[in-house]
């Protein structure tokens, strides 16, 4: 079992960019930098892209699930 505060090499802190991590506080090298990580998150810095449906999204799902009534009438 890896210690938690052993170093790992390898990996480069995203934040600062240091080479040594620790397990701790993967990937970030500290605490400190994990906290900033953190809040750049809070703060709205970093955002995951979405794709915005379109206003009248939930119409199209309701009459995809049930179906166009007139439809459904003409069928004998």
């Amino acid at each position: 079992m890896t210690d938690k505060t052993s170093t790992i090499t390898g990996g480069i802190c995203p934040i600062c960019k240091k080479v040594e991590a620790v397990y701790a506080h993967r990937p970030f090298c500290s605490k400190a930098c994990r906290e900033i990580d953190l809040m750049r998150w809070l703060d709205g810095d970093y955002a995951v892209p979405a794709i915005e449906p379109p206003d009248d999204f939930d119409g199209d799902i309701t009459d995809a699930l049930m179906g166009d009534q007139d439809d459904k009438d003409n069928i004998q």
